[in-house]
């Protein structure tokens, strides 16, 4: 985490979201190294093939934010939890060009495992997650929540509880019942 304090932050935000673009440059210097292990964690579920880099993920999910039409954040965890949604959305497309430009030649079955953190998945399977996990947030939100912290950014059920004012336990139970539904969803 940062060395900044939680209200500067949130104060930064408000004045981004306000239009001021002094706040803009500083909210990025003070977050820049939080956004970029963010970047990090999504894409080591990246095949090695992929051009785009951790720097140029977290360039491009900033412009997002902070162009986006909901570029209001009540505080510093929903910043982030809105910068790991755009990320995983930059990286969901990526997979989109990269599977539409290998069509034909054949989808690769893979499961998805317990620490996705850890692993490299197909383009494939990120937009098949992706697609069940748009079910997933119709009817449990919060577990959609959950998949999309631990499936792409990689973080670990501690880290899930603490962003999301939780339990661990919690987390964990969440994290069972969404792998469930989405096996079903994936093999269905």
């Amino acid at each position: 985490m940062s060395g900044e304090t939680p209200g500067r932050i949130t104060q930064l935000l408000h004045r981004a979201a306000a239009g001021d673009h002094d706040a803009e440059g500083d909210l990025l210097r003070s977050l820049y190294d939080e956004l970029h292990r963010l970047a990090r964690r999504h894409m080591r579920n990246e095949r090695h093939q992929l051009t785009l880099q951790p720097t140029a993920l977290v360039n491009e999910a900033y412009v997002r934010l902070m162009r986006g039409a909901d570029a209001t954040w009540t505080d510093r965890v929903h910043f982030f939890a809105a910068a790991s949604n755009a990320m995983r959305r930059i990286l969901v497309d990526h997979a989109r060009r990269r599977a539409a430009a290998k069509r034909g030649n054949g989808a690769v079955v893979e499961e998805l495992q317990e620490d996705a953190g850890q692993v490299a998945h197909s383009p494939e399977l990120v937009l098949a997650v992706d697609a069940a996990l748009a079910g997933l947030a119709d009817t449990a939100p919060r577990q959609a929540r959950i998949v999309e912290l631990r499936f792409f950014a990689g973080l670990t059920e501690d880290e899930i509880a603490s962003l999301l004012d939780i339990s661990s336990r919690t987390v964990k139970r969440e994290w069972t019942k969404a792998k469930a539904f989405l096996y079903d969803q994936l093999h269905g």
